[in-house]
């Protein structure tokens, strides 16, 4: 008898049983994260009705495996440039939400009596909203293109980066058991450091590389590659001391940047789902039921304290951003959840065995409620803010207006921070390249020297040659680049400026460069005369070869910024600014013209969109061609993407006559068209007139495609040609109204 290993027939199990629930999930449309949660409590240990999986240990093998897939397609949908464009209206409303809900859960927690451990993973479990359960209910609610979607999506990539450090410090301090804020200080440190140096590293090579080999790139072998680079940035994540799930995301989110991005991640969809359903029945699968009846309490408790807090920190945020109280209360109700980055805490304190049996099957309970009351509260926003407009004092509402529309006008940049900002960069950048190369020459190369050479002399001028080789063009851009030079310029020589601090901040940069040319050197050379003579010669080198250095370090950072670019450059024709107009809460929204739209074929003129509808149309693009601000005859044809500027309750009024719904789109009329044979005979009423002049085309809409004549057979006949007694003729058309036609005759 052949043996079926327990993975395959618990696999086997796990799919059957995600499967034929989502399928009910479905039917009821609700997400099908539930359902894949709810199979797994039916097949898990728990619950006896159905068949149970036998080897749980490989089942969660399976699961680390989702959550690397997981995390590697949030990280391609959310990209490190995408973070510094979200703005500071995102950024502002995530931290204040994050930090508000962090302490909130804490609280929360000590108030139940529970440990300071747990009490801590619960507020970072309260602190990061779901992005698959709010985009799955923004497309079910069709409000996608509003204002405060916009916002939320911002909101949910910082989130996405701070679930990401939550990850990092929650691991830390359960190590340590204590929370020492040096300990915590190094761990975000060591986190922006390889975040900086995987960021710099990846995209000067891996568009490269893709772009190089892209005519080699069928689907299967891209697919085969993304994953494979995934697998290695997960190695590294973990050989450095972080997550899997670090590793997944971070290389996710540099081949974000690259052109084929999107593409990537649609082929890697279909594994993600794959492995992101035994994730999420693997959570399923450690609910324990009747742990859960014995906290309903708790759970309730922390269901209201998400749903409220949530509501009042998003919404707090949002307006301390500068935004109006309606996007703010809509921000606030539609971020009152928590997903699956709550599920990857709430496991990593299972893992390392430091949070109690009870707060994961919680945690999992409070995302099943909320993900259930998510599109209600986001339906009912709009309510509760008429209620607030109508219930709040009136000089709150118009002070609240007043800060919207101060809190977004635009600051001009002083020389001094344009310096200030390229300085900063210009020295983290640098020194963390810098210092890269020196643990790679200490760790890696000086020991491989070391085993192929005798000589300890050799050995050190070798290694120490080597490192400071690699490191030169970065030592000459940290110590001797000119930064922002035009606004240098300005402040050296404005009389009203001392030049002091612009001297001073010169020479700790040359300072930081001999420091660590320094500390490299003495990694490989303790002898005080040698040491003096390494630094000699150095010096020399670089005042003879400085401006072969300089360009090196050009043709480098043209490599990364062309890399790190292409992506926008290729697209530039699509890009479009999209800036909101405060504080009429306007907005510009893309729509694209269907095929059915009664406005196909229509000038704007006749159409009269702006008296209509109160909304301007900006631009129209059409295929490769872009028309700005179009005249009053300009037409709409199927497949515009146009281009509108008005507010959330104009642009709802618009839309249904310009992107057209299934329900909204007319009904099709199919046409049967058939191949038909007819005989021509003596009282054929097409005897001895010509194709043409029988307006079979116009009068039947049918087409002779054929004719036979005397055993010969001509195709797609001249419609000049007669039909004769005997003829064979072939018609396509449709049979009723050929018919028709005939008896006309």
């Amino acid at each position: 008898m052949v043996h079926l290993p327990p993975l395959i027939s618990d696999l086997g199990l796990i799919l059957g049983a995600a499967g034929l629930i989502t399928l009910i999930f479905k039917r009821i449309k609700q997400p099908l994260v539930l359902g894949y949660i709810i199979a797994g409590l039916l097949v898990g240990p728990h619950i006896s009705l159905f068949p149970n999986i036998t080897d749980e240990e490989n089942i969660k093998v399976w699961a680390e495996i989702g959550v690397i897939f997981l995390l590697f397609t949030l990280g391609l949908e959310f990209s490190f440039k995408k973070l510094a464009s979200v703005g500071g209206a995102a950024s502002i409303t995530a931290i204040v939400e994050v930090i508000f809900m962090v302490g909130i859960g804490f609280g929360t927690g000590k108030l139940l009596g529970w440990s300071n451990m747990d009490s801590i993973f619960l507020g970072g479990i309260l602190s990061v909203s779901s992005t698959t359960i709010i985009i799955r209910a923004f497309e079910e609610l069709d409000v996608k293109t509003q204002q405060f979607a916009i916002l939320v999506f911002g909101v949910l990539i910082v989130e996405d980066l701070v679930a990401i450090l939550l990850l990092v410090l929650l691991s830390t301090l359960a190590v340590s058991k204590i929370f020492s804020g040096a300990a915590m200080l190094v761990s975000v440190l060591k986190l922006a450091f390889f975040l900086i140096l995987w960021f710099i590293g990846g995209i000067f090579l891996i568009p490269t590389f893709l772009k190089k080999t892209r005519k080699l790139m069928n689907d299967e072998t891209l697919l085969i590659v993304s994953i494979a680079l995934c697998l290695i940035m997960v190695l590294l994540a973990t050989k450095v001391g972080f997550s899997p799930a670090l590793g997944a995301f971070i290389m996710g989110s540099i081949l974000a940047e690259t052109t084929q991005g999107e593409k990537i991640e649609h082929l890697v969809k279909s594994v993600k789902d794959l492995f992101g359903a035994i994730f999420f029945v693997s959570v399923g699968m450690l609910i324990n039921p009747e742990m859960l009846i014995k906290n309903i309490g708790p759970v309730l408790l922390i269901t209201f304290v998400t749903i409220v807090g949530k509501l009042i920190s998003s919404s707090t945020g949002a307006m301390l951003s500068g935004q109006s109280l309606k996007n703010s209360v809509q921000s606030g109700m539609s971020l009152a959840q928590i997903g699956e980055f709550s599920f990857i805490i709430a496991t990593l304190g299972l893992t390392l065995k430091v949070t109690s049996d009870f707060l994961y099957p919680i945690a999992v309970a409070v995302s099943a409620i909320t993900t259930f009351t998510t599109p209600y509260l986001i339906r009912l926003s709009p309510g509760l803010y008429s209620f607030l407009e109508k219930k709040l004092p009136s000089n709150w509402i118009k002070k609240l207006n007043k800060y919207s529309s101060t809190a977004q006008v635009i600051t001009t940049t002083s020389d001094w921070k344009i310096y200030l900002h390229s300085y900063i960069y210009n020295i983290v950048i640098q020194s963390v390249c810098i210092i890269s190369i020196f643990f790679v020459s200490t760790r890696y190369i000086l020991p491989f020297v070391r085993n192929h050479v005798s000589n300890i002399i050799i050995v050190d001028f070798v290694a120490a040659g080597f490192g400071l080789l690699l490191a030169a063009p970065f030592l000459w851009a940290l110590s001797a680049r000119r930064i922002q030079e035009n606004a240098f310029s300005n402040l050296w020589h404005n009389e009203n400026v001392s030049r002091g601090p612009l001297i001073a901040l010169n020479l700790f940069r040359v300072m930081l460069g001999l420091f660590f040319t320094v500390l490299l050197v003495i990694q490989f050379i303790s002898d005080p005369v040698f040491l003096i003579l390494v630094i000699v010669m150095i010096a020399v080198l670089n005042s003879l070869f400085s401006k072969k250095i300089q360009k090196m370090y050009s043709k480098i950072e043209r490599r990364f910024l062309t890399n790190l670019n292409e992506k926008e450059v290729e697209a530039s024709h699509k890009d479009k600014i999209r800036p909101d107009i405060v504080p009429w809460d306007a907005h510009l929204v893309e729509l694209k013209v269907s095929p059915e739209s009664p406005f196909v074929g229509q000038n704007l003129f006749d159409l009269g969109i702006r008296e209509k509808f109160g909304v301007n149309v900006a631009m129209i693009e059409r295929g490769r061609n872009t028309i700005a601000n179009p005249g009053r005859d300009e037409k709409l044809y199927p497949g515009d993407e146009v281009m509108v500027i008005g507010t959330d309750d104009q642009l709802a009024k618009l839309k249904p006559f310009i992107e057209l719904s299934e329900e909204n789109r007319p009904p099709v009329q199919k046409e049967t068209m058939t191949l038909q044979k007819v005989t021509i005979n003596s009282n054929s009423p097409l005897k001895g007139i010509t194709i043409r002049s029988s307006g079979m085309r116009e009068k039947a809409k049918a087409l002779v495609v054929g004719l036979e004549r005397d055993g010969e057979r001509i195709l797609n006949p001249d419609s000049s040609m007669q039909f004769e007694e005997e003829d064979i003729v072939w018609i396509v058309g449709n049979p009723k109204r050929l018919q028709d036609f005939m008896l006309q005759l």
